[in-house]
């Protein structure tokens, strides 16, 4: 393995090699900041560009895509409360209110540096433990992922907002939205009211801008309307240069790589789970959990940390046993066999050095997101914040909807989008948390298939659910996540009713 990696190293530190993971990143970041578009779609499009190239330089190109797309949806959830990727959801909860602070620049450099954190950490555990950690995904069935989706949703519903019920509901309307379409289980079609375009459900990027880009920007073109005039607005107060807290975000930042890395290795849970995860973890974690979702800095690096500590953890099962983590680790895999690379086992001995290589890639592209997203990025990102008001609305509006038509070339997309948006505002002006939706949406369906496969290798039996010690221990850890909050009002009751010496 040692000679390997030396070997791969001399190979990707090649002109060639360098200049296509630096563009990579680069285009990467760009395509993560464009709402609508994301790294699976930006990989996808380059791989029959890589015909005729050397491995290394279609892989490194794809690496650095991968890594820079997932901190580049933080820059429009930060400025403007659009979240570039699925990902990226849980950034606008603090980043959004530190922006509106005067504090985007601080914001931006938290993310990424936890953004090239969480990739580092997640590159290194593909590297020493891809073959081990394989191990662990093969140990799960079923049952294990249901409790593992359930958690997660359970989680974001009680610990998102001030009313846990408020989270409850917005998390089942969110399950409601991902029941749409064909089911995976038995291939019949619901919710679709005989319209063909739904037989594929509610495409996640028209649900995000439906949710959380229109109702930020209607906000702000009310204050327009309502003061008569483009002023300036507080997030243009620019002549802040907070450094990082470093000391403040170490314990967040190795709490939330090793969540998003345990959650990288499990397919279909992804860096949505794993950003959310973090955040709740964070905030369960702080000694002041009342400043989330104002504009705490372990929010936004909580979030950021997780999704990136993702990347390379998806690619174990991927590499290892040929099994997708994510939708981009299943594009990554068509790149591979476009290159006559056949994942699996057999990959590392006949394919070492491209292999290892690669993975050294992912770590190497994780690190140039401080230098061009970081220090140099933010100065040019945040320059946003500075168009007036009145030109930032339309701006905006023109970039959801071409996001949203990119997707399928579809203006039912974009009818769609406008639907959501009326749910958007509705809930936001009820303050109903819009997060849960959005893990409503993108859990829900992973849920719903594992537990009727459960069931069904149960024979109909329910106890087939809990039938196992890893069963047991999810299912265990899920129902504290649930029980929390209500322990902590008892709690609360109990102390304001005991009496005071």
């Amino acid at each position: 393995m040692l000679e390997l990696l030396a070997t791969s190293l001399m190979l990707i530190l090649e002109w060639e090699n360098l200049l296509a993971m630096v563009g990579g990143t680069i285009l990467g970041i760009c395509i993560g900041a464009l709402p609508g578009l994301s790294a699976t779609m930006g990989i996808a499009i380059l791989i029959p560009l890589t015909f005729g190239l050397h491995p290394l330089v279609g892989l490194g190109m794809m690496a650095g895509i991968y890594n820079g797309a997932m901190y580049g949806g933080a820059i429009p959830s930060i400025l403007l409360r659009i979240p570039g990727t699925p990902a990226s959801v849980a950034t606008i909860l603090d980043g959004g209110p530190m922006s509106d602070q005067g504090r985007a620049p601080l914001a931006l450099k938290i993310a990424v540096v936890s953004s090239a954190i969480g990739g580092i950490v997640s590159a290194v555990a593909l590297i020493t433990l891809a073959p081990p950690l394989s191990r662990v995904t093969l140990a799960f069935g079923p049952a294990d992922y249901f409790w593992v989706a359930f958690f997660g949703l359970a989680s974001i519903a009680v610990l998102v907002g001030n009313d846990p019920w408020k989270g409850i509901v917005a998390a089942a309307i969110g399950l409601l939205i991902g029941m749409v379409g064909i089911d995976t289980v038995s291939g019949a079609g619901r919710l679709t009211f005989g319209q063909s375009e739904l037989t594929g459900g509610f495409h996640i990027v028209v649900v995000l801008i439906g949710l959380f880009g229109i109702p930020p920007t209607l906000r702000l073109a009310e204050r327009v309307v309502r003061e008569r005039k483009p002023t300036q607005d507080a997030r243009l107060d620019l002549s802040q240069s907070e450094r990082v807290p470093y000391r403040l975000l170490w314990p967040t930042w190795l709490r939330s790589s090793l969540i998003g890395v345990v959650v990288g290795i499990l397919p279909g849970a992804g860096g949505n789970m794993a950003s959310f995860m973090s955040y709740n973890e964070a905030k369960r974690a702080s000694k002041t959990p009342e400043r989330f979702g104002h504009g705490a800095e372990e929010g936004v690096a909580a979030a950021e940390c997780g999704n990136n500590a993702d990347n390379a953890a998806a690619l174990v099962p991927a590499l290892t046993l040929g099994i997708p983590g994510s939708s981009v680790s299943a594009v990554i895999l068509g790149g591979l066999l476009v290159h006559g690379l056949q994942p699996g086992p057999a990959l590392f001995r006949d394919s070492g050095e491209i292999v290892y290589g690669f993975m050294l890639q992912m770590l190497i592209t994780a690190a140039l997101l401080i230098v061009l997203g970081g220090y140099l990025g933010s100065r040019v990102f945040v320059k946003i914040l500075r168009l007036p008001p009145l030109l930032l609305v339309p701006i905006v509006f023109s970039l959801t909807i071409v996001g949203v038509y990119s997707v399928n070339n579809s203006m039912f997309d974009v009818f769609l989008l406008l639907a959501f948006a009326v749910v958007g505002v509705f809930l936001d002006r009820m303050q109903y948390p819009l997060a849960p939706v959005v893990l409503g949406v993108v859990l829900g369906t992973m849920a719903e298939s594992n537990l009727r496969l459960a069931l069904l290798i149960g024979q109909g039996e329910w106890s087939a659910l809990v039938a196992r010690p890893l069963s047991i221990g999810l299912a265990t850890i899920t129902l504290l996540a649930v029980m929390s909050p209500i322990l902590k009002a008892i709690r609360y009751r109990l102390k304001a009713r005991a009496p005071v010496h």
